[in-house]
């Protein structure tokens, strides 16, 4: 079987561009709620305290994360497509829970089973990319991947926003939420096929060496490892922040509810789309350089945003934080395969995305509290600061990998030609002395 099989995104590309339109079907589950849970929150529920309404994010970011770790866990013993399928059978229920939700709990009750629904899905879809693409091009199939994900996430997030502000905000929004989840469990029960055989076939010709623990050297003993997985969870520790905090932030200053729509959906669209090209970049650049760079626009872009008050600055500051997560996300994932053998990767990308996920949960809560105690500006300086600490241990931590990397600072002064015109004369001038020295 392992000589039929073939890696690489060509030869795979009818079963990969079936998993980025499953993908986009995960992000978009997400997004249905993104820009009006917290407006339902204070309209309907009457919760004032930041940290009661930023409550669901703080569950969603804690089950997720665990539901990560599990499915790295199992996706050898069990297959990725397996858990696939139990990913979205488990997201059933959500649509209907956030449409009909009594209380305030009914709504928790719906992201608990978001957070397993979005574990087992897109830990599955990554897993299965990385499988099927090889060694080459890992870069760019996060780029597709994270691309699918967070557009669905920014296109349902708009969508229900429109929705909200011509229909109200329960129930129509949370229908896009059915359709989801049909088209989601159908498309992986007939059309995706299982991985197995691509993990088998890799196997044979990596020379990386099986991780000791893989726990630890992945969570901080491993300097690439640990610097991807600390930047990851404050990555998604500032965006849990601005998935809660942007529209209450949003709505103090004056915006409509479809004026916020509109922002809270620039910063995952710009993430989303700018992923095609920074994906790309990761096979190229060296993955020390794009994290640092954009940790660093996410850092500049939060610390500047307490400052903004139309919505020409928000439109900018939130393009920025998009580029830098754009920046960081496909780089994230490529980095941890490329750091891992083929045996222990699917554990590794679990906890990675174990540790990830729980900076929504952390996010949530230190913003909540930040904001209830001092104020929300404070909150966001906060976290701002926090993610500039994280690009400085990206910075002096990490590594690039040796050969085949380019330096971001090298290609823009444009030293990579300069060096590699040296070489050429270096080479060409050894031919020519070559024959008086062995004539």
């Amino acid at each position: 079987m392992n000589n039929q099989v073939q890696l690489g995104l060509k030869e795979n590309w009818k079963q990969f561009t079936l998993l980025v339109i499953v993908n986009g079907f995960v992000g978009g589950m997400v997004g249905m709620e993104r820009s009006i849970l917290p407006r339902i929150a204070e309209k309907e529920f009457a919760i004032a305290a930041k940290t009661a309404i930023l409550s669901f994010i703080i569950v969603f970011g804690i089950v997720k994360a665990i539901t990560n770790y599990y499915t790295g866990t199992l996706a050898n013993k069990f297959g990725r497509k397996n858990l696939l399928v139990a990913g979205w059978v488990i997201g059933i229920p959500i649509p209907f829970l956030l449409m009909f939700a009594p209380s305030w709990s009914w709504i928790i009750a719906a992201n608990v089973l978001l957070g397993v629904n979005q574990g087992l899905t897109w830990s599955s879809t990554v897993v299965m990319k990385i499988d099927l693409v090889g060694e080459k091009q890992r870069g760019f199939a996060m780029g597709l991947n994270e691309f699918a994900g967070y557009i669905a996430v920014a296109l349902v997030a708009f969508l229900t926003g429109w929705i909200a502000s011509k229909y109200g905000i329960r129930p129509y929004p949370f229908y896009t939420g059915i359709v989801l989840v049909v088209l989601g469990l159908f498309s992986s029960i007939f059309l995706v096929k299982d991985t197995k055989h691509h993990v088998a076939k890799e196997t044979v010709t990596n020379t990386i060496p099986r991780l000791m623990n893989i726990f630890w050297d992945t969570t901080w003993k491993d300097k690439n490892l640990g610097s991807v997985t600390q930047a990851g969870l404050i990555n998604n520790l500032n965006d849990g922040m601005a998935w809660g905090i942007f529209p209450i932030l949003l709505a103090t200053k004056g915006f409509t509810i479809g004026e916020i729509g509109i922002v809270t959906a620039i910063y995952p669209a710009v993430w989303g789309i700018g992923q095609l090209f920074t994906g790309k970049m990761a096979d190229k650049f060296c993955k020390k350089d794009m994290l640092y760079v954009g940790m660093l626009l996410q850092a500049i872009a939060l610390i500047v945003l307490v400052w903004a008050n139309t919505m020409l600055h928000f439109i900018i500051l939130s393009s920025i934080l998009g580029w830098g997560t754009a920046m960081v996300y496909p780089t994230f994932l490529a980095t941890v395969a490329e750091n891992t053998n083929p045996q222990d990767r699917a554990k590794s990308i679990g906890i990675f995305r174990l540790w990830r996920d729980l900076g929504y949960a952390i996010g949530a809560i230190l913003t909540g509290i930040i904001a209830d105690l001092i104020s929300i500006n404070a909150a966001i300086i906060f976290i701002g600061f926090l993610t500039l600490v994280s690009s400085l241990v990206i910075r002096f931590r990490m590594r690039c990998k040796t050969g085949g990397s380019l330096k971001i600072w090298d290609w823009i002064t444009g030293k990579h030609k300069r060096i590699a015109g040296t070489e050429n004369t270096s080479m060409l001038c050894a031919g020519r002395l070559n024959p008086l020295l062995t004539g």
